[in-house]
């Protein structure tokens, strides 16, 4: 099962739940229960310039991730300003608050697993509190007492950039703690930078910025877990489940368990987008690629391995 669909091709909505409990606030649904996903809740939110949320608490994980203005969450007994490509990770059961700060402010918000939409259990709830504080800065990435916010820097996925000079870095020169968890995981002209994981402190989804390079492909898989895209650069040419998809900036692709899926870039851009899993892939089999199979039934014989 797959579904796509386009950001700004529906009418964003104020949530039933928010109508007296925000101001300018209002998002639009691109993957949810009633697209085919038990597990993710996909938004593209929007408030504006004067706009806020009273401070509210959920059942279920939320990520942010924001695609233009400046955003301040207010959580934890501090209040992050979140510039564009900024995201930040809302545990379970914490309040937040969110404002813009001075101008509108639109952002990329995953819920996982999915918020209910049926109403058959409340899962959003406003606690009342005064979260926000006066003093919202941007968070220090190499401070090491962060520990939900993250920034996506476009020159991090340049492996000539991280090749380094001789003798090595300045210790100053790193713009995020270096670490296993935060290096730029590259394969087959393919590049993927984490954002929000466990380090994040993440436990039921991931986020993280994939690009490809001009010819990169991926073959035909699957996974035990949901995937959506939100495309933002490039024109990338996709396979699922049969079926052949060109996908460009503002279309959202999501993947159900066990959908055929591969991209190939055939162009002489980059493909850039930005991509949610959930539930967390496992520690092994997280991929599924439909070669390796089709080798095997190859070397048995077309299937038909001898009776033991």
């Amino acid at each position: 099962m797959y579904h796509v669909t386009r950001i700004d091709e529906t009418e964003n909505q104020v949530p039933a739940a928010y109508v007296d409990r925000s101001r300018g606030y209002s998002r639009q649904l691109l993957v949810g229960s009633s697209t085919g996903s038990p597990h993710m809740g996909l938004f593209v939110c929007h408030l504006e310039p004067s706009g806020h949320i009273e401070a509210v608490v959920h059942s279920f994980e939320v990520s942010l991730y924001v695609l233009s203005g400046d955003l301040v969450v207010s959580m934890l007994g501090e209040s992050i300003r979140l510039p564009t490509d900024h995201c930040l990770n809302v545990p379970v059961g914490v309040a937040y608050t969110v404002r813009p700060s001075g101008g509108p402010v639109s952002w990329l918000q995953m819920s996982a697993p999915a918020p209910f939409e049926d109403g058959r259990r409340i899962d959003t709830f406003f606690t009342g509190e005064q979260l926000d504080l006066a003093d919202a800065l941007a968070p220090d990435l190499r401070d090491p007492r962060n520990r939900n916010a993250f920034r996506f820097d476009p020159s991090s996925m340049d492996l000539g950039n991280l090749a380094g000079i001789a003798g090595g870095q300045a210790v100053n020169a790193p713009t995020v703690s270096a670490s296993m968890a935060t290096a730029l995981l590259a394969y087959s002209g393919i590049g993927v930078r984490m954002l929000i994981d466990q380090r994040m402190g993440a436990q039921l989804h991931t986020m993280f910025m994939v690009q490809y390079q001009p010819t990169a492909i991926a073959h035909p898989h699957d996974h035990p877990f949901e995937e959506a895209y939100i495309f933002v650069e490039g024109e990338v040419h996709a396979l699922v489940e049969g079926d052949e998809l060109v996908l460009r900036p503002g279309d959202v692709l999501w993947a159900g368990v066990g959908a055929d899926h591969g991209f190939h870039n055939r162009g002489d851009g980059l493909v850039r987008w930005i991509e949610t899993q959930a539930p967390q892939p496992p520690a092994q089999h997280s991929y599924r690629f439909n070669r390796d199979w089709e080798y095997l039934e190859e070397i048995l014989g077309n299937g038909e391995a001898d009776a033991r």
